[in-house]
């Protein structure tokens, strides 16, 4: 194997393995963990790691003021809104359904085009439609199990419109062209707004005796350190080296990873609706992935771990 070749498996592996992890990471990390200051925390320290890589690579934060604050804000709708609700969501459903509906994000995304009267391709829409019918059968009533509850459903689904919504409207902002530097501020805003409602919901509190348990602790740091750091590194750098169709295959295979992790790990068995929903969903992914890989596009340049996710 060329050694071109290694490096894009590699990080495409990386992207793969620890973007898919981040939803079993999250489920270990609220068992003690409060969810809203875990996912703030994460945030901030995955920004000042990322901008002391940037300070020693020369590469400053130094950018126009108005590009800053529309990159903070984007990161309050991606990261607080997105990734902060499904920390909040995982108290109450597992990680595999979870994933499942962040699963749904690209064909969401098509929705939006659609409502934007974005020209889209009918192959798009009908795969789409089928992927968004395969949601509905995991959230309705008796998609999922006595351990996931109608409120956790309902707060992951928001938390995926957002994540959708923030990725559709990034190709249409004036954010750092450094990519880098862009989701630096992005995790200053997001993280900074998850610990305001953190501390304004008492969450402080809650970091007790018990609370800081070595499993959830060690989750905590997976999900700054690999989660979003080194994901989103193999993920900017295949952005500049590999085919854009073939990135965005993380896109069905990360939900694919979270849900076997998820099985081997926690012991989590999605009931029959949910299975059929998310074949539905992965498929309708892979359809509209590959066809919309075949024409050149403009990647959003906005990406996060959420799907962290």
């Amino acid at each position: 194997m060329r050694p071109s070749s290694t490096r894009l498996w590699v990080a495409l592996g990386t992207v793969y393995v620890v973007w898919g992890s981040t939803y079993l990471a999250i489920k270990l990390a609220v068992r003690t963990l409060p969810p809203v200051l875990t996912a703030g925390t994460r945030f901030l320290v995955a920004a000042a790691l990322l901008a002391a890589v940037l300070a020693a690579l020369g590469r400053g934060l130094r950018v126009p003021r108005s590009e800053a604050t529309t990159a903070a804000a984007l990161g309050v709708l991606l990261l607080a809104a997105g990734v902060g609700m499904v920390h909040v969501a995982e108290t109450r459903i597992d990680s595999s359904v979870a994933a499942m509906i962040a699963g749904s994000v690209p064909l969401q995304i098509v929705l939006w085009r659609t409502l934007a009267r974005d020209r889209v391709a009918r192959q798009t829409v009908v795969a789409a439609a089928v992927g968004l019918a395969g949601l509905v059968l995991i959230v309705v009533p008796g998609g999922f199990d006595g351990r996931s509850t109608a409120i956790g459903l309902l707060v992951m689904v928001v938390a995926s419109l957002c994540w959708s919504r923030g990725s559709f409207v990034a190709r249409r902002l004036r954010l750092p062209p450094d990519p880098f530097v862009s989701t630096t501020y992005q995790m200053i805003g997001g993280g900074a707004v998850l610990v305001v409602v953190g501390t304004a919901l008492g969450e402080w509190r809650e970091l007790g005796d018990g609370a800081l348990q070595p499993g959830p602790v060690a989750a905590w740091l997976y999900l700054a350190v690999a989660g979003s750091v080194i994901g989103f590194s193999a993920y900017v750098w295949l952005l500049g080296n590999a085919p854009i169709s073939q990135v965005v295959t993380h896109q069905y295979v990360n939900p694919v990873v979270a849900v076997a992790l998820g099985a081997l790990l926690l012991g989590e068995r999605p009931s029959a609706t949910v299975i059929v929903g998310s074949v539905l969903i992965v498929g309708a992914v892979v359809v509209t992935v590959r066809h919309e890989g075949r024409a050149p596009a403009r990647p959003a340049p906005a990406p996060a771990p959420v799907r962290a996710r």
